[in-house]
């Protein structure tokens, strides 16, 4: 199923801007709230974050019709690789150690940022990377 390809990216502009505002306060609870969004974007789809619900519901309306679409699988990926950056930021920045809370969570700005800004989405590479490498040829 494709997906309007505007949609990630504006979650990927909500996703910046709260992961700098966790890495400048280091609070953990700013962190816990965007890594509970990536679990659900990883879930269910980017459909089903909160800033894919947001976008759909109060910013696409707003919006022209979309020309632009995006097979879901790379962006729900994506995701993932967030969740897993943000859960290690989480660690890092409750347990310790506190490097490790400020260079995943550093991580996953600079990657949030790269998709917000440029349309440049790590995660999907990442994805498609992985793909390639595991289909056989016939």
């Amino acid at each position: 199923m494709d997906i309007d390809a505007r949609g990630p990216r504006f979650g990927a502009a909500v996703t910046t801007a709260v992961l700098a505002v966790a890495l400048i306060t280091r609070n953990p609870w700013t962190l816990a709230w965007q890594t509970a969004a990536f679990t659900l974007g990883a879930a269910g789809g980017v459909g089903r974050s909160p800033y894919g619900v947001l976008f759909r519901t109060l910013v696409r309306p707003r919006l022209g019709p979309p020309t632009e679409f995006e097979a879901a699988e790379p962006p729900r990926f994506a995701q993932a690789v967030g969740l897993v950056l943000a859960g290690l930021g989480l660690v890092g920045l409750t347990v310790g150690p506190a490097w490790l809370g400020l260079a995943a969570t550093g991580a996953a700005l600079a990657a949030a940022f790269l998709d917000a800004a440029f349309g440049h989405c790590l995660g999907c590479e990442m994805y498609l990377l992985l793909k390639r490498m595991t289909v056989r040829p016939e």
